[in-house]
This record gives C-alpha cells, structure tokens and sequence, in this order.
C-alpha cells in the first residue's frame, strides 16, 4: 500500500522552483506582459474623448442658433470634447463625415430660432459616422446634455414639476486602468502557470527529466501535488509583484491596507493552484512540446476576454455569458474588483473563493486519476 510522504512531495517542489529562479527570463515573461497590457490598455482605453472633429452648417443665423453655437464653443474651450469647423454648405460637410476629415456634424435648419419662438418643435441635425461606437455615444451623450441645458427656461417656476434625478455614487471616479488592474492580475498569474506549470512540464517530460521521477517510490499523488505547488508558487510570486507594481501605477492606494492585504494574498493563492490545477490536467497526457505553445493564445482569448476584465459581461451573448459562468477568471477578477476598487472583504468575495478552490479540488483529482506512471 502507498502513503502519501510530504518530504517527497517537497524535494519535487524544490527542485522545480530552484530551475525556475535559474531562468530569470521565465519569471519576468510571465509578468512583463500583463503589465505592459496595464500600462497601454489603461491609457489607451476608458479616457475622455479630446478634439474630437465636428462641422457646423448654420442655415439660420437666428439669436437661437447662435446661441446654440455659443454652447458648442463653451464645450470646445472647457471639455474640448470636439473642436469646430464652420461649414457654408451641408453636402460638403457630410462628404467630410464620409471621409473621415470629420467625426461628426451638425446642421442647424432654416427657421430654426423661430420654430423655438413659436414652440413647433425645433430640430438640429447631428450626422455621425457611426462605424465607430465609442465616438458615436460621446457625440450623442455630450450633445443631448447640451440640448437638455438649452431646453431649461431662463426663469424657474416656483412649482418645478419635472422629476430630477440625483446620482449618488458610492465610490470616487475609477479610471480605466485601475478598472483593467484586476484583470492585469489574474493575467499575470495565468501566464505564469501557461509558462513555468505548461510549456516548462511538457519540455521536462520531452527531455527525459521526468523519467528519474518514475523509477523512484514517488505516487502519482504526491508527484502530480509536487508540480500543482510548484507551479502554484511560481503564479503567487507573479500575482503578488503585478499586484504591488499595479497598485503604484494605477493609484489603487487601498491595495496596502492590513485587511485588504490579507484577502488579496488569500485570492492570490486560491487562484494559483486552480489555474496550475487546470492546466496540469490539461497538459497531463501531453507529450508534444509543441501543443502548449500553440494553445496559448487560444486560451488567453477564451478565458481572459469573457472574464469581464475588460468589459462587463452583462453585455455578452448567452453563449458567451455561459462561459463565463464557468470560467475561473470570472471569479477571480470579481474578487480582485471587490477588494482593490471596492474595499470590501469576505462578505463579497467567499463566492469566488468557493469557487475556485472548489475548481481547483477537482482539477486536480482529475489529473492525479489521468497522470500516467510510465513512460
């Protein structure tokens, strides 16, 4: 009968770690990137449109279409959401749309500052090239709040009876790299475990190095934990430095606060040995060096993107919403999110936990039963 020996266990672990922090290069490809995809999606992404091109055709040059461009010309001095050109003719400047030499125009009708007079519904036309959606929501979005301030009247009623709304927001304003953060995270972990638990165990095991494992007493079970802890560390190192490194980048000053400390440490570790146990099991009838390599970006795209590390997964397909039920990323970067940009403890993020360490659990009693002791 064989017993499970921790000594033996951990001779597997110290020497995997020890030719891992032989390779420096290793440990920082498996931080580099997710960092770097902080850096420039944070920056690149999530920022409020400046200097946008708009063109304006005043086919009225009443005082209400002035006024009207005397607004557009305060939102293009304070926000710069857009800078102004004036247009004689309209066909010109919808051809400049098309073109792309504008993002957007605005033609202001004859008639216009009567119809306001008289209260027959006035318009202002707002053509957009609505190939690019972030553009066409901040033009509809900026530009429906300048119409709403135009339609205030001078005077207030002393009886308002238009309902209002007032936003209360819990949190301050959440950059988009802050918002990435989590996401970062978890990436960086999993390329640890892509790299150090996937494409390292299969080169071993193409080399022969395995093969001293399996003439020795060692079980499956405390071989395959051996490579699962391994591997699980190598991911915490990785998860731990991007989360510091991040924190300073992004501003997250809350990251370093006791509490919260001590519940990223413990999301560190529990996402670690179940993406180690995932690709373990992926990996454990593997022999091809190749495979791994191969797989890498496809399994970035299906488990990272559906995650909502990137954007809400509310907005998915139901398909797409079914892996991300089932993705442990999901979890992961929900727990990330709750603690570096919420502050919130375990009432919010033991779901995740159970989660993944329940993940974890079965990945890795799957591939103990699949793990073959032979050659």
């Amino acid at each position: 009968m064989q017993f499970f020996h921790s000594e033996r266990m951990m001779a597997i672990v110290e020497r995997d770690l020890r030719k891992f922090f032989r390779s420096p290069a290793l440990m920082m490809a498996a931080m580099v990137f997710p960092l770097v995809q902080l850096i420039v999606l944070g920056n690149a992404f999530g920022g409020k449109i400046r200097d946008a091109k708009l063109g304006i055709v005043n086919n009225d040059h009443g005082p209400q279409a002035v006024r009207v461009i005397e607004a557009l010309r305060a939102v293009q001095s304070n926000a710069r959401t857009f800078k102004l050109s004036v247009y004689d003719n309209e066909q010109e400047m919808v051809g400049d749309v098309r073109k792309g030499d504008l993002n957007a125009g605005l033609v202001i009708p004859p008639q216009f500052s009567r119809d306001v007079y008289e209260q027959a519904r006035p318009k202002i036309g707002l053509v957009l090239d609505n190939t690019d959606n972030f553009m066409t929501s901040t033009f509809e979005q900026t530009l429906t709040e300048l119409v709403d301030a135009l339609n205030q009247p001078d005077v207030q009623p002393r009886v308002v009876q238009q309902v209002a709304l007032e936003v209360v927001e819990l949190y301050p304003y959440i950059e988009y790299m802050k918002y990435l953060l989590p996401g970062s995270i978890t990436l960086a972990m999993f390329v640890s475990v892509m790299i150090g638990g996937g494409i390292v165990y299969i080169d071993d095991k193409a080399r022969g190095v395995h093969e001293g494992y399996l003439v020795t007493p060692i079980t499956k079970m405390e071989l395959v934990a051996g490579l699962n802890v391994a591997g699980a560390l190598k991911a915490m190192g990785a998860g731990v430095v991007l989360t510091v490194l991040g924190s300073l980048i992004a501003g997250v000053g809350g990251a370093f606060s006791p509490s919260n400390l001590f519940w990223l440490v413990l999301l560190i570790a529990t996402t670690s040995f179940a993406f180690i146990a995932m690709m373990f099991l992926m990996m454990v009838r593997i022999n091809d060096p190749l495979i791994p390599r191969a797989i890498f970006g496809i399994l970035n795209t299906l488990l990272y993107f559906p995650s909502g590390a990137i954007y809400p997964t509310q907005a998915f397909p139901k398909w797409l919403q079914g892996i991300a039920f089932v993705d442990p990323f999901t979890y992961s970067v929900h727990g990330f999110k709750a603690v570096l940009l919420k502050g919130v403890g375990l009432a919010a993020i033991w779901p995740d936990l159970l989660y993944l360490g329940g993940f974890a659990v079965l990945m890795f009693v799957l591939s103990t039963l699949l793990f073959k002791r032979t050659l």
